[in-house]
């Protein structure tokens, strides 16, 4: 199913962007687990749309409501159901495209598939799906602090501005010390100068958000088919607006020999098993090695711009469309909790996946 991800730890999203909600079913979340509604909601407060000059105009609270699967702030073992009310939808904005296939949009693509569509903010379609998913990966997260694991996502590149420090060098705590989420205070008001020109222009950026998932253990992911890698990739590129994924050296590896890519093991004085290196990105065969795995996502610039292009409809008839309705100039910002959420759930399945691995 299409609208499902994970084997043991496995979510289901539903809803449209201008529906009258979108939200998520959560099977195989294990009992015991302590939860409160606040913490769902701090997720969602930080990839909800108006949080900042630099973020679309759309005030949705994204207030998150329980409906079944926790009580009395510990989870049950039962499917968890959250939902999210869509409250300030523009349907109107959307009436000028209602036959018309916007240029780099899903709306021919769907149309092709289904026979119809919902014009109405993309529908299905529309990055207000990511809703869902971050909601579910506060559970995942949560999981993942029991196994001693920790997911950091931030805004590496905006446009042609990229943070040239490696994450080790970061101070991670500071992500969220500005509204561009980049850990690096002069780089950030560089992106953030970057993304309002560009809005004033009426045009859109895009750019890369880095992860950084520390405390994995050796052994997750799994031989073949379902490697670590692969199940972060494929997480990632399922995101909206997401064209490009590496991990580790990633691209620039190429460059390099063997005898400087390969990560040399040595144990450690405490005897643990580390690498002197990570050009592996923590991941080995399709499987953790117990170093940090890093990756990054690319993210294409926003479609829809508020610019006369050239287009067709659905009769085939070549049209000018001027994009309408309030969006974001750059995802970027809003971006980080989704991969955050998304490796979560990655790492959650497989966490699971390992406890029945072996005896």
């Amino acid at each position: 199913m299409s609208n499902s991800y994970g084997k043991l730890f496995r979510i289901t999203t539903f809803g449209e962007s201008h529906g009258a909600a979108v939200g998520v079913i959560i099977d195989g979340c294990p009992a015991g687990l302590d939860i409160s509604l606040e913490e769902i909601q701090h997720a969602l407060d930080r990839r909800r749309p108006g949080q900042s000059s630099i973020t679309t105009p759309r005030k949705e609270e994204d207030k998150a409501t329980i409906l079944s699967g926790i009580f009395e702030g510990k989870t049950l073992g039962t499917p968890i159901t959250l939902v999210v009310n869509n409250k300030d939808q523009a349907s109107h904005d959307y009436s000028h495209i209602e036959h018309a296939f916007r240029p780099s949009h899903a709306d021919y693509t769907y149309t092709a598939k289904y026979g119809l569509r919902d014009y109405r903010g993309g529908g299905r379609s529309s990055a207000r799906e990511t809703v869902a998913r971050v909601a579910a990966g506060v559970l995942a997260a949560k999981l993942l602090q029991k196994y001693g694991i920790s997911i950091k996502s931030y805004v590496a590149q905006v446009g042609s501005i990229k943070l040239e420090k490696p994450y080790t060098q970061l101070d991670l705590n500071q992500i969220d010390s500005n509204i561009v989420r980049c850990p690096d205070s002069e780089t950030a008001a560089r992106m953030i100068s970057l993304i309002e020109e560009v809005r004033d222009n009426l045009d859109t950026v895009g750019g890369v958000v880095s992860c950084v998932i520390t405390g994995t253990p050796a052994g997750l992911g799994e031989p073949v088919f379902d490697k670590l890698h692969a199940e972060l990739g494929k997480a990632m590129l399922s995101i909206n607006a997401v064209k490009g994924f590496e991990y580790g050296s990633g691209f620039e590896g190429v460059k390099m020999r063997g005898s400087e890519h390969n990560d040399q093991f040595f144990t450690d004085e405490n005897g643990a098993i580390k690498t002197r290196t990570n050009n592996s990105g923590g991941i080995q065969g399709g499987i953790s090695n117990g170093q940090d795995i890093y990756f990054n996502v690319a993210f294409k610039s926003v479609a829809t711009i508020l610019q006369p292009q050239q287009t067709i409809n659905d009769a085939g008839e070549e049209i000018m469309l001027v994009g309408k309705g309030r969006h974001d100039p750059c995802v970027l910002p809003r971006a980080v909790p989704i991969v955050d959420a998304m490796a979560a759930l990655v790492l959650a399945d497989f966490v699971m996946r390992q406890q029945a691995s072996k005896v």
